[in-house]
């Protein structure tokens, strides 16, 4: 079975979390991809792990990064786990087992938990319009278990049985080389954020499926290579997607609902959280969503 499965972990200042992450995944073929880290992340790598091949190369965003781990690999799956991420007694040989009993599955994902041991919500859906309206304007805090009015969040799934998804968040993912191969790598126009919803949509729209998998666990410390210093790039993720897959129109329409909804929350909130959301709003404005994803 390990030589079923090739790790790819892309790093970036990763050093508080990379050894943990390494170990957990040991007996595995695995590619670690460094994007300028500065923190001793890529001394930690070479010193402790001799076994895992190290590539360093410009840092072209998340999805340049798995691609290059996954062009240098030909095993069967391919398990992307991030640096910040590390699978729970053998979650990997679970993935590729349930993987090897649904052959019609491009992606199955793992549960995920935070550190303490809590859930950590992994299924999702793909964003529309209404959905974003949801979670940028507070409307899933009235019913989150509704999937009218947390479809984004996958509302009312409890996360503890195997299930259909639309996507998965990206923390951890086993992906079949095979539906790879058909329908493409992850597109690199998407630097940090919604690379893998675009995956998904594109392995769903093939045909295949996306399944959520219960019985294999990572603990996943979420956030914790950006700190949400980031957010303005998750914010364009969405208007590129929607502009990828629903138009020019649709990602206008967009970042006008986000621009106004962020100025609101900005309002709300103090602090950094405060100045984060005042940071996006004022990306949003200072063009057209074309003009942003140029």
């Amino acid at each position: 079975m390990p030589d079923d499965v090739a790790v790819v972990v892309v790093t970036y200042d990763a050093l508080p979390w990379i050894e943990r992450c390494l170990e957990s995944v040991g007996g595995h073929e695995t590619v670690v991809v460094d994007h300028g880290s500065m923190d001793g992340t890529v001394e930690a790598v070479r010193d402790r792990f001799p076994t895992v091949r190290l590539i360093q190369q410009e840092n072209r965003g998340l999805a340049a990064g798995w691609n290059r781990g996954i062009r240098e690999t030909s095993s069967e799956y391919v398990f992307l786990l991030n640096a910040d991420a590390w699978a729970v007694d053998d979650a990997v040989e679970r993935l590729a087992a349930f993987g090897d009993s649904h052959p019609e599955a491009a992606v199955v994902g793992p549960r995920l938990r935070n550190p303490d041991g809590t859930l950590q919500r992994s299924v999702r859906g793909f964003p529309t319009l209404w959905r974003l309206a949801t979670e940028y304007l507070f409307l899933r805090k009235l019913a989150p278990r509704s999937r009218a009015l947390n479809a984004f969040y996958a509302g009312g799934f409890a996360h503890d049985e195997v299930r259909e998804a639309e996507f998965l968040m990206g923390a951890a993912l086993l992906v079949r080389r095979a539906a790879v191969d058909e329908v493409g790598l992850l597109d690199e126009d998407f630097f940090i954020f919604s690379e893998e919803t675009d995956w998904c949509f594109r392995f769903v729209a093939a045909g295949w499926k996306v399944l959520f998998f219960p019985g294999a666990e990572v603990v996943h410390v979420g956030g914790a290579s950006h700190g949400g210093r980031m957010f303005g790039e998750q914010v364009k993720g969405h208007l590129r997607f929607l502009a990828k897959h629903h138009g020019a129109r649709e990602a206008e329409r967009a970042r006008r609902l986000l621009g106004a909804s962020l100025r609101v929350r900005g309002v709300l909130f103090r602090g950094e959280r405060g100045r984060m959301y005042r940071d996006a709003a004022r990306m949003l404005a200072s063009g057209s969503a074309a003009k942003l994803l140029e």
